[in-house]
């Protein structure tokens, strides 16, 4: 297991745990190869039903580490920038639901991170920001141009994309930046208890509901109609539709398994 990423799994539920308090929890490469494989790791974990990304110390995650900064020809550049979204990727590729725990700030590639996730639970307090044109980058970096302006919209995107300013949570809930906004206190049983919930869930018909959000941001009417079909005659006859019917009639709770 690698210092850097922590994974802990417990009743269905995946916490990954940037760990580099540090350094803000910025990403190098090594560090950046750790959340791959931690990723990775849960996504083929038919016993993880839901996961929460989140950061050790005072912040979610600083983004991209600054040491990584070095003169390299534009090839390298290339693979580098490219590498940096797998982790982007495999968030919103995965079947299962992500939650990102956002105790403190989500800067950059931090952002761009829980961008990626379907949840962000925020305390006060918090701030989210996209600074890339403020040292001389292009404001689209770890996928803030594909996730921003479809979350905010694009007058809201372009301001904080060309602006680089810090978006406090009151303003980030607001604007459906995040889900939630908590105070520090209540932040541990919030994501807690909205893990637990998705983890109790039907886990096959919320990764084709997943599947379907994510296809619609980039398909038009017809294939999404298309797409709703196939799911929904998948989930029609699974175990865990038959189970939620046998629950409704018996006035009892669903019991789940992902069938």
């Amino acid at each position: 297991m690698s210092e850097t990423v922590r994974t802990e799994v417990q009743d269905g539920i995946a916490r990954i745990t940037l760990n580099r308090p540090d350094r803000l929890n910025a990403i190098d490469l090594p560090t950046l190869e750790a959340l791959v494989a931690a990723l990775d790791g849960v996504a083929g974990d038919v016993h993880v039903r839901c996961v929460v990304l989140a950061g050790a110390g005072r912040a979610f995650c600083a983004g991209a580490d600054q040491t990584e900064m070095v003169p390299r020809p534009p090839a390298d550049w290339e693979r580098i920038v490219e590498r940096y979204l797998e982790p982007i990727r495999r968030i919103s590729t995965m079947d299962q639901p992500v939650v990102a725990r956002l105790h403190g700030d989500a800067v950059g590639g931090g952002l761009g991170l829980a961008l990626a996730c379907d949840y962000r639970v925020a305390v006060r307090g918090v701030r989210l920001c996209a600074p890339f044109v403020k040292i001389g980058l292009a404001g689209c970096d770890m996928a803030a141009g594909y996730f921003l302006p479809r979350l905010v919209g694009l007058g809201r995107a372009t301001d904080m994309m060309m602006s680089g300013r810090f978006v406090e949570a009151e303003e980030a809930e607001r604007i459906g930046l995040v889900t939630r906004m908590v105070e520090p206190e209540a932040l541990d049983g919030a994501v807690t208890v909205l893990a637990a919930a998705l983890a109790a869930s039907a886990s096959r018909a919320l990764a084709f509901t997943k599947r379907a959000i994510r296809r619609s941001l980039d398909r038009g009417m017809d294939a999404e109609f298309d797409y709703e079909v196939y799911a929904q005659v998948q989930c029609l006859q699974s175990e865990d539709h038959r189970e939620a019917l046998a629950a409704f009639k018996e006035k009892r709770q669903a019991r789940f398994e992902g069938r």
